[in-house]
């Protein structure tokens, strides 16, 4: 059986900012990206014998408890009960699905969980950061079920074809919106490669429907953007780690150097996490040879990932929150414990534990937590989170904008004293 990198569900209560920053769009759900994110990373071996003879015989218990002679009887005496008075149509397959759901659900980790085949294809989506669709972000609302279009990706086929932030869909092809739930919705946009679907929009200021058809095409979602702000500070914001995100942190840093950087502003406030060699691949950029990150499984078993010699040598600053988690958190942690920049922000959500994806034979998968990271001075920082260098809770001081400014907010401003040697 093979076992794929994978990574972390944003489960956890998110904080809102009184004005949030930079790419609100990152909430919504992009089209065929499922955003809810992990540290996921691969089994490299298989388990020494003795320790594969254990799992398998702790299989074997598992499976003896659930082939019980009871648990079979209270099964079907529960399918009888539902069968004779559940009050509307009964689907089998979902049920059959919950059972397998069910098993992961009993481990009481929020974090391992089972994926029907369409889950597993829609999150392998996420962690690629790139899918079949026409380039926007969606999201729905929980009372009326409307869904808007919450952001246009620049140089997409949603672009070219005049949609807007804004635009409330209201009809996909001959499917009315209404009622309808967003990942059935995702589904219907998302389709083969140069194919068109047609979009019915409402559109403030427009007193008619908008119909457009736009052309799916392969869409690469930026999980990266950056500006050069005052004193040739580069400001490089980063909103999860997939596995595109390491080749535009690269060319985000090519082209700020390019422009005179002599210092840089990493921003992880609200980052969920993403996969675990993304952000060993973006460390490896910034840090001197060492051990950037390891993990341990429950048999001991450690894997260290590491930085080689070559290092980005400039002043650098990292904001956090409590939604900077998982792969966030190998960041940091790894920068704090280098003392190779300065963490500005309030402690992160903790997070320390990873997740590896293994594929079943019908298409379906299981996700599992499979290990523990450690920073590289070994701090375990599940539960705890990684304190900041400089706490500072986060202040919008210009209400009258209407985007967002790096330079109104508090923490990018205190980055910048301290990098300019005014801390």
């Amino acid at each position: 059986m093979d076992m794929e990198e994978w990574n972390l569900e944003e489960d956890w209560p998110r904080q809102e900012p009184p004005k949030r920053r930079r790419m609100d769009f990152a909430k919504g759900v992009a089209l065929g990206m499922a955003l809810a994110l992990a540290v996921l990373f691969g089994v490299r071996s298989l388990q020494p014998k003795s320790q594969g003879q254990q799992a398998e015989s702790t299989g074997s218990a598992i499976q003896e408890a659930l082939s019980q002679d009871e648990v079979k009887e209270k099964t079907a005496e529960i399918a009888k009960l539902i069968e004779q008075y559940f009050y509307e149509k009964i689907d089998t397959d979902a049920m059959v699905e919950g059972v397998y759901a069910g098993i992961l659900n009993g481990l009481g980790d929020p974090y391992s969980a089972y994926f029907t085949a369409e889950e597993y294809a829609s999150f392998n989506e996420s962690t690629t950061g790139v899918y079949y669709g026409i380039g926007v972000v969606l999201q729905q609302s929980a009372e009326t079920k409307a869904v808007t279009v919450l952001h246009v990706y620049p140089d997409t086929p949603a672009e070219e074809a005049g949609m807007k932030d804004g635009d409330v869909i209201v009809k996909i092809d001959d499917v009315e919106v209404k009622n309808q739930e967003l990942t059935e919705l995702v589904n219907l946009i998302k389709g083969a490669e140069g194919t068109k679907v047609c979009l019915q929009l409402a559109r403030s200021g427009e007193s008619d429907y908008v119909e457009t058809y736009v052309e799916r095409r392969q869409i690469s979602v930026p999980t990266i953007e950056y500006q050069m702000l005052e004193g040739k500070v580069g400001f490089i914001q980063i909103t999860e780690f997939s596995d595109s995100t390491p080749e535009q942190f690269s060319q985000a840093i090519k082209d700020l150097q390019g422009q005179g950087m002599v210092s840089m502003i990493v921003d992880l406030r609200d980052n969920p996490g993403g996969v675990l060699n993304g952000v060993c691949e973006m460390l490896d950029l910034l840090l001197p040879k060492g051990l950037i990150v390891y993990t341990e499984d429950k048999y001991g078993n450690r894997s260290d990932y590491e930085s080689d010699a070559d290092c980005l040598e400039i002043p650098l600053a990292v904001l956090i929150n409590g939604n900077s988690a998982s792969a966030s958190e190998i960041f940091a942690g790894a920068v704090k414990d280098y003392e190779y920049g300065t963490l500005i922000g309030t402690k992160t959500f903790g997070k320390g534990i990873v997740q590896t994806i293994i594929p079943l034979s019908d298409g379906s998968a299981v996700k599992m937590t499979m290990a523990k990271y450690f920073t590289p001075k070994g701090n375990y920082i599940h539960g705890v989170g990684i304190e900041p260098d400089i706490e500072l809770e986060y202040e919008y001081q210009e209400k009258d904008d209407t985007e967002y400014n790096p330079m109104h907010d508090n923490q990018v401003q205190k980055a910048l004293e301290v990098l300019q040697g005014n801390p």
